[in-house]
């Protein structure tokens, strides 16, 4: 665990140190768990009150409260803070070049001389491992696949030929990138399969979750856009193109050939048809089932998927629906004619 003083942590997070930026920090938790040396963050006033009773040695926040007895870090947003000082304190494990003697690369293969290649990895014929690539074990890389700089794949990731990754990838455990799409045609009472001769495309920066699988294209690539993160469990289909800077939840599920715009967010269970086109800063809820095109800036809601604001309103009215039934009931006990059997409401 790394020694770094109040005043190297404020500098690395742009931030300001107010109290003793000497303070020697060794270490990052939550208020409930913090001890001497320890970093912690607050950003709300409920949280500052618990790490400032904490036996953290100083506290990063984003607002001006006070704070006699501990020292205070500074920043803009103590979210985001959060987010970069953590790499300071939990480094990620380093893994050293080389091929681990249980690999298997066909001899067409480029593998650079800084990329670690761990044990029982299979590279394909053709297939380029970029520099400083890490795979950790267990990993197929199939032929003529491409990866660029600093990916890293976790163990039991399965890329199939053909599969490109740009710089900065990574892939957590089981995942599969390049697997047949689900293409059949029926014929004579049987479902022919539509052969996948696409690929995928993984633009720079992405992350993908464990267990997902994006499927090849029936002819072009499936494309996951730049900066896009994926969470696990998520099911992309064939020639899906997803936009830059997306945000798929687990569970979610898209069709083949629709097409995400750029920073999306599809919430946890939703499902998207096949063919559609979503739109730039399109917010999918939770479970909802999109059906139609989205244009941009909207945010969907149900099952079929609507503009939020309508599908609040249904469901209000729904919740309302009883009371409804009753007092109708109660107003045709007074039309003329009205028979108690004659199967109102109740």
């Amino acid at each position: 665990m790394p020694s770094l003083t109040a005043a190297e942590v404020a500098r690395h997070l742009d931030g300001q140190v107010v109290g003793d930026d000497t303070v020697t920090l060794t270490g990052f938790a939550p208020a409930d768990r913090a001890r001497p040396g320890d970093l912690t963050f607050a950003e709300n006033a409920a949280y500052f009150a618990r790490a400032e009773a904490s036996a953290a040695s100083a506290i990063l926040v984003a607002e001006d409260f006070p704070a006699p007895a501990k020292t205070l870090i500074r920043v803009s947003s103590a979210r985001i803070a959060f987010a970069r000082v953590l790499p300071l304190f939990f480094p990620e494990p380093s893994y050293p070049p080389g091929v681990h003697p249980t690999a298997v690369i066909a001899p067409s293969a480029q593998v650079d001389a800084t990329a670690h290649v761990g044990p029982h990895c299979t590279i394909g014929d053709g297939a380029v491992v970029g520099p400083r690539n890490v795979l950790q074990g267990h990993v197929w890389v199939g032929a003529q696949s491409h990866l660029g700089e600093d990916v890293v794949l976790f163990p039991n990731v399965t890329l199939y030929p053909g599969t490109h990754l740009g710089h900065r990838v990574r892939i957590h455990s089981g995942s599969v990138l390049g697997a047949d799409g689900f293409g059949y045609v029926l014929d004579n009472g049987i479902h022919r399969k539509v052969p996948q001769m696409g690929n995928v495309l993984v633009q720079d920066d992405v992350e993908i979750g464990a267990c997902v699988t994006v499927d090849r294209g029936a002819l072009g690539p499936t494309t996951i856009g730049r900066g896009t993160k994926i969470d696990n469990l998520v099911q992309i289909g064939h020639n899906v193109t997803i936009g830059e800077h997306c945000l798929l939840v687990s569970q979610v599920g898209i069709a083949g050939s629709t097409k995400l715009g750029n920073y999306c967010t599809v919430a946890g269970q939703a499902g998207l048809s096949g063919h559609l086109k979503i739109g730039n800063h399109v917010t999918i809820s939770a479970q909802s089932g999109v059906m139609r095109d989205v244009p941009d800036g909207q945010k969907v809601l149900g099952a079929p998927a609507m503009p939020d604001t309508e599908a609040k309103r249904l469901v209000v009215a729904m919740q309302r629906l009883p009371d409804i039934l009753r007092r109708l009931a109660e107003l045709e006990k007074h039309q003329p004619g009205h028979r108690p059997d004659s199967g109102s409401p109740r």
